[in-house]
């Protein structure tokens, strides 16, 4: 037996012949992007997220929906070990996202407690959304029309549906989505 054929047999022995197919899958479409991460700027690969359920929503700091950042994060606590990941793109597209990078930072991170990965400020709608907003308008027909506006992506990478800012995250509507999501196959 070669030494290739050693490492695969165990790989194999280690993880499982399903769990290692997972792990070398290619990352689905609408996941390959790279943003920079709030807190520091860093460059953060959208692929980690490959497998799991997420729930994607632009924010913003000066806006009446901000307290749902309190919500998102309830969501997240209770869903985490689940799966379900929540990312968070501030956005000043309506015009109540004005803070710098630290600003937006100090009020996520300091004044709501957000645990869930958050990214720099970003486009979210119209012809200069980024990519990932792109790929979520074109998969459901609907931009955002306003702040904490959220979109349900299934384990498969795949878009499930849409809520608009008035959908409470932890609302009925919002909780039985992805606890449907988060029990399907992927």
């Amino acid at each position: 037996m070669d030494r290739r054929t050693l490492t695969l047999a165990s790989l194999l022995a280690l993880l499982g012949p399903q769990r290692l197919l997972a792990q070398t899958a290619a990352c689905p479409a609408l996941l390959n992007h790279r943003f920079p991460r709030l807190q520091d700027g860093a460059p953060q690969d959208l692929c980690q997220f490959s497998g799991k359920v997420l729930l994607v929503v632009n924010t913003a700091s000066y806006c009446g929906f901000t307290g749902q950042y309190e919500g998102l994060e309830a969501l997240y606590a209770r869903y985490r070990e689940r799966g379900l990941v929540v990312l968070g793109f501030p956005s000043n597209d309506f015009e109540q996202e004005t803070g710098n990078r630290e600003q937006i930072a100090e009020l996520c991170f300091n004044t709501y407690g957000v645990k869930f990965p958050m990214f720099d400020k970003t486009v979210v709608k119209g012809k200069d959304a980024n990519p990932l907003y792109q790929q979520l308008q074109q998969a459901t027909g609907v931009a955002p029309r306003w702040n904490f506006h959220k979109y349900l992506v299934g384990r498969d990478g795949k878009v499930i549906d849409q809520y608009n800012s008035l959908t409470e995250p932890m609302g009925r509507t919002l909780t039985r989505a992805i606890e449907t999501a988060l029990t399907a196959k992927g």
